[in-house]
């Protein structure tokens, strides 16, 4: 637990009422603003031409961005974001890149306006850069965000702002991340809000200190750049839309945006069930030398037209694995956006009126200074939005019309990989970094109708992309063995998760060590997990072969395919660790693919075999998970039959007879549950054998019968032993049907994990809103 700093409460931001926040400005900084009936005489036809005429805006500073930036962060892989905001700071249209630096960019113009308003002063011309995590901007200081005010004949009338990932801004470590770190004071220096842009001319003096501090100071210069760019196209194309349709009714048109996200956003929130849905994830290691599991748990209550994210009983902060409440915020827009407002215009402000958060202060997801937060968006934030999906999609799934949003847990975490060295090749030799950015490529979870997307991307990037192999290897001394898809790595299920993939690679073009930071999670507790029974996708492994003899294979004419093909002993890579990779030597990551949806002895054989022919599947695990024999249906029956057997007899906790009700008036909840009603009674029932398994008059719990084993059992996804990472026991839960032996809940986790997934009380109806 880091000690707390006084006076480093006035850079924690949060979201402020926006006519309070208006008041409270001085008169040398008047705002522009229009009435509701300014708004609500908005004609249809001119709403629709300036709202996508301001969607094409932040459309526009994307391409200058990347056309700008010589990071593949941003080349490459999209790992970026932009939002046109109000007077105050509303975010009216955000881009479709990184959604979760849309929970943190109205935090830091809040803060701004509250606290730059007099002194230096918010004027034409201005623009402003923050990497401070806990004013906000971005979720860890590598996010640095870059963003102006915009102004009408004088007043305040809207902001822009571009942001994005920096490969490193110094600290302690490569990439500006230290896997040891106890507090910020080992990470790259937070810069609260500074006014980079004065008068539309940059700053020498503040960009100078801007980019000393980096390992590598010409990309950061030159991303700098780049967004100040970005934001000058912002700033010109809203003066246009303004000259060509008036300030009035295109300020009417972005209250409007917002009014109308929030409006459909609580119609649908309408039309769904009340209730309370809970998930618990966790953290494993939170440093180098740590061997525990970190929790963050939750509860999603649902009244009426509006949610409230509990996140009381969250662990402490500690280690590296800490995000404040602006990545806890991001983490909920995570879920939130692609699950619910799929088919909702991104006016994030006013989507965000819909749910309030109830944390701890000091807890892994809304930490305190000086906590190092350095994994913040791609940790805690990120099981955040695990989570708050896995509610989300419980929910959701009771509903005939919405429950197509409904979606199992995708790739899980990012596994990070640093490198740095010397690059030999050219005349002069030069330093290098680089941040792998092939993990985008991640599996994507299940739904109900639908297999999860082998290697769809990340659930936090919609734009996001893979980098170009042969591009990597231009810019960086490196050869890649392979990048291919990984068979089995997708959660089994009715519906399959989508496969993750890997990547070999060796340095290739220096004669010297490169150094090498490794940060994950995944790898012990699953952060993937299937819904309806589905089982999680593969735990992530990264392993450094030493010794391999790569280079006397690429003498010979052979290139290796395979970590068996190649000699010396393989080294484990710990979730947090500091590490270097010598040329001969190889590193291999493995990330995580999507978990899956319903019970994997429910697949279609057909499906199985598709799989199995598109090296999706093994035929090893059509077999030991699936109960598939290929080609031969009655021995599947037979297969399947023994399968349901084996859980019966490992199973306990269950009684063996129960009643059987007629499930004819019976409504779906779930793929495997059913709620009839009989006199006052609410009953809970298998939907596939009609089993009684609980009533709201007798029961708070569901009578499932209960198996935890060894974590290998849940099939060759697994790949690695829980005890190479964490201390505590960490088995394979399995709860099912005592009558049919279905799977309702299949997940890795540790032995004390709270059993969600019996809770009745989340099945039934709740009171309305008093």
């Amino acid at each position: 637990m880091t000690m707390a700093i006084p006076g480093s409460e006035i850079f924690s931001s949060r979201p402020v009422d926006p006519d309070v926040l208006t008041r409270s400005l001085p008169p040398s900084l008047p705002v522009h603003t229009v009435t509701q009936e300014q708004i609500d005489n908005i004609d249809p036809l001119t709403y629709e031409v300036v709202r996508h005429r301001l969607w094409s805006v932040t459309e526009e500073m994307g391409e200058a961005l990347k056309r700008m930036s010589g990071s593949p962060i941003v080349t490459d892989a999209n790992d970026f974001d932009f939002a046109i905001s109000d007077e105050v700071g509303q975010e009216v249209q955000v881009g479709l890149y990184n959604t979760m630096l849309v929970g943190a960019v109205d935090l830091a113009i809040y803060w701004t306006l509250q606290h730059r308003a007099t002194n230096p002063g918010i004027a034409e011309g201005d623009m402003f850069l923050c990497n401070d995590p806990w004013v906000g901007g971005g979720l860890h200081q590598s996010d640095v965000i870059v963003y102006q005010p915009i102004f009408h004949e004088g007043k305040l009338f809207a902001w822009t702002s571009a942001i994005c990932h920096e490969p490193d801004l110094g600290g302690v470590g490569l990439g500006s991340f230290s896997p040891a770190a106890q507090d910020v004071f080992s990470e790259s220096l937070p810069t609260p809000p500074i006014k980079v842009v004065r008068d539309n001319v940059l700053q020498s003096d503040v960009a100078d200190a801007w980019v000393r501090r980096s390992r590598v100071p010409m990309l950061v210069g030159l991303d700098l750049r780049a967004k100040i760019g970005a934001n000058t196209v912002g700033r010109n194309r809203i003066h246009a839309v303004i000259e060509q349709y008036g300030a009035d009714t295109v300020k009417a048109v972005m209250k409007r945006m917002m009014s109308d996200a929030e409006g459909r956003l609580r119609g649908k929130l309408t039309s769904l069930p009340n209730g309370t849905w809970k998930a618990t994830g966790y953290q494993d290691q939170s440093h180098t030398g740590d061997r525990g599991l970190h929790k963050i748990t939750v509860a999603m209550t649902k009244r009426d037209d509006h949610l409230v994210f509990d996140f009381t009983g969250t662990d402490k902060q500690v280690g590296v694995i800490n995000c404040t409440y602006a990545g806890m915020r991001g983490g909920v827009m995570l879920a939130l956006l692609p699950i619910l407002a799929g088919d909702i215009p991104w006016s994030a402000g006013g989507l965000m009126r819909c749910f309030d958060l109830i944390s701890e202060e000091g807890t892994i997801n809304n930490a305190t200074y000086p906590a190092a937060v350095s994994r913040g968006p791609i940790g805690p934030a990120w099981l955040t939005g695990t989570l708050i999906a896995e509610c989300l999609s419980q929910m959701l799934d009771r509903s005939v019309d919405l429950g197509r949003s409904v979606q199992a847990a995708c790739c899980g975490t990012w596994d990070t990989a640093v490198i740095a060295g010397l690059d030999e090749r050219p005349e002069q030799p030069v330093p290098f970094l680089n941040i792998l950015m092939e993990p985008m490529a991640g599996g994507y979870g299940a739904r109900p109708a639908a297999d999860g997307m082998d290697t769809g991307g990340l659930f936090c990037i919609p734009m996001g992309r893979v980098p170009d192999t042969e591009m990597t290897e231009f810019l960086y001394p490196v050869l890649t063995l392979w990048r291919r898809e990984e068979p089995d790595s997708g959660g089994p299920g009715r519906q399959r998760g989508g496969v993750s993939a890997s990547i070999a690679i060796t340095p290739y073009g220096t004669s010297l060590p490169m150094g090498l930071v490794l940060a994950s999670a995944g790898k012990a507790v699953a952060q993937n997990n299937g819904l309806s029974g589905g089982y999680p996708g593969n735990t992530g492994v990264d392993i450094l072969a030493r010794g391999s003899g790569v280079n006397e294979q690429f003498a010979n004419g052979t290139i290796p395919g395979s970590l068996a093909e190649l000699d010396g002993h393989s080294e484990l890579g710990a979730c947090y660790a500091e590490s270097y990779i010598a040329p001969g030597e190889v590193l291999y990551m493995h990330w995580q693919g999507g978990g899956g949806y319903g019970d994997p002895l429910l697949r279609d054989p057909e499906a199985v075999a598709v799989d199995v022919r598109e090296g999706k599947v093994t035929a090893g695990a059509a077999e030991s998970v699936y109960g598939v024999v290929l080609g031969d249906d009655d021995a599947t029956t037979r297969l399947r039959t023994s399968m349901r057997d084996e859980r019966r007899d490992r199973s306990s906790g269950y009684e063996a007879d129960a009643p059987t009700m007629d499930l004819t008036s019976a409504r779906r909840l779930d793929d495997n549950l059913a709620e009839l009603t009989i006199g006052d009674t609410h009953v809970i029932a298998c939907a596939h054998c009609g089993r009684l398994l609980g009533d709201d008059k007798n029961d708070t719990e569901l009578h499932l019968a209960r198996f935890e084993g060894p974590s290998s059992l849940a099939g060759p996804q697994v790949t690695s032993d829980p005890t190479e990472y964490v201390d505590a026991p960490v088995v394979f839960r399995q709860l099912s049907c005592p009558g049919c032996w279905t799977a309702f809940y299949s997940s890795i986790v540790p032995a004390d994990h709270p059993d969600h997934a019996l809770d009745l009380a989340r099945l039934l109806p709740a009171a309305p809103a008093s």
